[in-house]
């Protein structure tokens, strides 16, 4: 047979009509034992599976939901699609991927329509800057949708729910400040990103509560390169000291401001204090153990399919922000007098 096997195929294996075989595959309790077997023998010998897709768009039934990855610096996302995932087979669904790296708002819509094809019955978008929230402000898909990590997006029929980035910013510069620095500088991630842009804001409120607080910006871009490259230049410039303590965007860029430290003999914390972002695999196991802001990116990704199957039962759409954690290692202590 040169083609997958149908219902017509298994109703002449079986002997029986193909009205007889959807009853069987429906479960129904009017068929006899006997040829229940002898339908079920026929499946297996064929190798007959359903056309789950045309089943969903005549019963309106997919258990599956769509996802769609909206950018190319989505940190952390193997564990939000962990999260997607395991909260997705506890309810009985299965996660279909697409996938839209920026482009015009019609790209989105027909990356979205694409999966409304297949049935889904909701789609959680996982974006990192603003150019998903303003594809997203006016599209209608038909079925519910949430965004994820990603600023509220002005559409009163999407959820929302991500992880605050601000109050976390916010908890490593008020524990910089309980020690006693004065001179905080942030060294930035890429402020395409609403991760930056929020950490930024957090930054400035925690610094603006304090009078005798002062700091510095520097743009970097959420990688080791840049956190080495601007602690290099922190280092070595002459015009004004070096900070006691630094607010970096992420770990991994709190990982390359170590590596330059330890290239120029500064001390962590003995000369400067560093606070990273995310509490990434190993975080601990740096020298000195990094302090750090947790954030439970598998949590994330489990409320955003929860959500979703809210709307799903009839709830409104509602926004969520999940808030995370600060860890103290030991890159952080009370300055030290600098005479």
């Amino acid at each position: 047979m040169n083609r997958a096997p149908g219902m017509v195929d298994v109703a002449r294996e079986a002997g029986v009509s193909h009205v007889t075989v959807s009853r069987v595959l429906n479960d129904h309790p009017s068929v006899r034992p006997e040829t229940r077997a002898r339908v079920e023998a026929a499946i297996e010998k064929l190798g007959y599976r359903r056309n789950s897709v045309a089943r969903a768009l005549k019963s309106r039934r997919s258990s599956t939901i769509g996802v769609v990855l909206a950018g190319d610096e989505l940190y952390e996302l193997a564990r939000i699609l962990r999260g997607v995932q395991t909260a997705a087979q506890r309810a009985g669904y299965w996660a279909n991927l697409a996938s839209w790296q920026g482009g015009t708002t019609r790209d989105l819509a027909e990356t979205l329509q694409r999966l409304t094809d297949q049935a889904v019955e909701g789609i959680a978008v996982i974006g990192d800057r603003p150019m998903v929230v303003d594809a997203l402000a006016g599209i209608v898909t038909g079925v519910p949708m949430t965004v994820v990590m990603s600023g509220n997006v002005p559409n009163p029929d999407l959820g929302f729910v991500e992880l605050d980035q601000e109050y976390g910013a916010r908890l490593a510069v008020d524990h910089l400040l309980e020690l006693g620095h004065r001179h905080i500088v942030h060294l930035t991630g890429a402020l395409r990103t609403f991760d930056a842009r929020a950490r930024v804001k957090g930054w400035q409120a925690a610094l603006a509560g304090v009078p005798d607080a002062h700091g510095e910006e520097l743009e970097g871009d959420f990688t080791g390169n840049s956190g080495y490259r601007l602690a290099h230049y922190l280092t070595t410039r002459r015009d004004r000291e070096l900070p006691t303590a630094i607010f970096a965007g992420n770990d991994q860029m709190a990982m390359g401001v170590l590596a330059a430290f330890a290239e120029l003999g500064v001390k962590v914390p003995g000369d400067v204090s560093l606070v990273g972002f995310d509490d990434i695999a190993g975080a601990a196991y740096l020298v000195p153990a990094l302090t750090t802001v947790r954030q439970d990116f598998v949590s994330l990704g489990a409320r955003s399919v929860e959500q979703l199957l809210g709307m799903l039962r009839g709830e409104p759409a509602s926004s969520e922000r999940i808030a995370p954690e600060l860890v103290v290692r030991r890159s952080t202590a009370p300055p030290r007098s600098r005479a």
